[in-house]
């Protein structure tokens, strides 16, 4: 009895808010009692009303009431405090929200500590234990409290469903097993959750294996980041030191140039003031010479004149030196020349370095793959514009239209028509190769392009951009540098490293061409409303590629 009167005490002196025994306990004007922070906390959320209200009895208050703490009230808790029994432990604690409270407590109910399967009632731990000490429950089934027991309950019978239907796929009870699921694959519910089990286990199972080859692949990708970002600084700072060098070579090559240029110009212009000298000395001998020439020529006396002339002829003597040839010298302009190909070469030299290195592959080598396109639209989204390399081209070939349109020449059709009538019965066009072109692109990332063609033959092509010489000494497809379609005569027929493989599908005069380099994947396609597969090639490119077209006689091929 005296344990039922603190149960009740505790109730009236615990805050309806925190459902807590009292703190700092108030009472506000309707005479309800409260923890203060309860109800400071309360009101706060209805500051913007202006209209403060009781969470019990809902009695509205204007203004806002001042808080007193009732002294009589804290004295009350602080002396049951002192007599009730040492608190519980926390999982026997009062319920709260959220929580699955005891169906068996009366007043303010305790936290369920099971749930039975088949009371379908939840117990505290001090309601529980007849499960523990009877042998009348010995066979229940205790599970972690639930509110979802009368799920548990047949709507149509209100029996306890303990049987699970295999046929259709759900739990009934006793008498549904009898009536409308008579005759079904029945089995317990216990040995049907069994089953599932052991199948959650190895779906569990799997999933724990993908998880770890996940995370191994989040390990991979870690490395592959650190190893990126370790050889972009190692690159780096190597291409500094390397254009450094280069730069401090070209600034002391440009001094030597400068000395040299210097040394010239020294040289020479000694050898001219020297010359100066020379002509100096003999202008002034022959100026001298001049006067005194014109001073015996002045004499007036016949005599005098005939005596002085011996020497006359004497002064008029003189020694003929070479003239001066200046002739045109460009003096240092060569050294401008090579210097100015020094540059060219230079600016080319490096040129080809940058294209090499936007030719690299820039994407992450360990990554997820990716979906294949399906539809002309989602192909598209990877079409690449491409001109034809007239330095690639036969010169039986003509390209038009921006070098896009390749088509063989008159003079090209009547040699080669009549030895064309006898031989592509028997062959392959590839005894065309001759009349082929490379595209001017390099390709070595996912690109699409169409070709359009009309005409007697055409072979589509992929070959790879350093083995040009290779492809032209044995033509398209017979190699393993190049991979080709030929179309002719409504046929198809691909060709790789001089292996024919005839193609069956639907003939169209416009080829698609998909490319996914990084996947090493190659596929042609005809084209016309719909895309049909002709061929696909899976293998490993190793080299960047570029597009070739082969053209034969009475026939055009154009790059869309």
């Amino acid at each position: 009895m005296a344990q039922q009167g603190i149960q009740m005490d505790q109730e009236r002196l615990c805050c309806s808010i925190c459902l807590d025994l009292l703190k700092d306990p108030v009472t506000i004007p309707c005479g309800h009692n409260y923890c203060m922070n309860c109800i400071k906390s309360y009101w706060d959320e209805e500051d913007q009303k202006k209209v403060y209200s009781c969470p019990q009895c809902r009695q509205t208050f204007r203004p806002r009431p001042a808080l007193v703490k009732n002294t009589m009230l804290a004295d009350l808790v602080e002396e049951l405090k002192k007599t009730e029994p040492q608190a519980a432990p926390a999982d026997h604690c009062y319920a709260g929200p959220g929580d699955v409270s005891c169906d068996f407590c009366s007043g303010r109910k305790m936290k369920a500590l099971k749930s039975c399967l088949q009371c379908l009632v939840s117990y505290c731990e001090q309601h529980l234990q007849p499960h523990y000490e009877s042998a009348a429950f010995e066979k229940h089934k205790l599970v972690d409290p639930s509110e979802k027991l009368q799920e548990n309950i047949c709507t149509r019978h209100n029996e306890v469903m303990k049987i699970f239907c295999r046929t259709d796929q759900q739990c009934i009870c006793y008498i549904c097993s009898m009536d409308e699921h008579k005759g079904h694959n029945t089995v317990s519910a216990a040995a049907e959750m069994t089953e599932k089990q052991k199948k959650l286990g190895v779906s569990q199972q799997k999933i724990h294996l993908r998880i770890q080859d996940r995370e191994e692949d989040m390990k991979k990708l870690q490395q592959e980041v650190e190893a990126i970002d370790c050889s972009a600084d190692k690159a780096v700072r190597d291409s500094e030191k390397i254009f450094t060098d280069l730069i401090n070579l070209i600034k002391n090559t440009s001094s030597y140039i400068e000395r040299q240029i210097r040394f010239q110009q020294k040289c020479k212009l000694s050898q001219i003031k020297e010359l100066q000298k020379t002509i100096e000395l003999e202008l002034t001998d022959l100026r001298q010479k001049d006067t005194e020439l014109k001073q015996l020529s002045n004499i007036g006396d016949h005599i005098q004149f005939l005596h002085k002339y011996p020497s006359l002829t004497c002064l008029s003597k003189s020694t003929d030196s070479p003239s001066i040839d200046i002739r045109p010298v460009r003096h240092f302009e060569d050294v401008m020349v090579a210097v100015s190909e020094a540059r060219d070469k230079l600016q080319d030299l490096l040129s080809d370095v940058w294209t090499k290195i936007s030719l690299t592959e820039t994407e992450v080598d360990v990554l997820l793959p990716q979906a294949e396109p399906t539809t002309r639209a989602e192909f598209l989204q990877y079409s690449c514009q491409m001109t034809l390399d007239p330095n690639t081209a036969n010169t039986e070939l003509l390209l038009s239209d921006g070098n896009r349109k390749a088509t063989v020449t008159t003079d090209s059709i009547f040699k080669t028509l009549k030895m064309t009538l006898d031989l592509f019965s028997k062959v392959p066009p590839s005894y065309l190769h001759s009349l082929q072109v490379l595209s001017r692109e390099s390709l070595n990332r996912r690109c699409y392009w169409e070709v359009e063609w009309s005409g007697v033959a055409v072979s589509v092509a992929v070959t790879y951009t350093n083995m040009r010489r290779a492809v032209y000494e044995s033509g398209f497809g017979n190699n393993d540098t190049s991979w080709t379609l030929d179309c002719h005569n409504n046929t198809y027929n691909f060709r790789h490293n001089n292996i024919s493989t005839s193609i069956s599908g639907p003939w169209s005069s416009r080829v698609g061409v998909y490319l996914d380099h990084r996947a090493g994947i190659l596929s042609f396609y005809s084209v016309s409303e719909t895309m049909t597969l002709l061929h696909r090639v899976q293998t490993t490119f190793t080299q960047p590629l570029c597009a070739g077209l082969r053209v034969g006689y009475d026939s055009t091929a154009e790059l869309k």
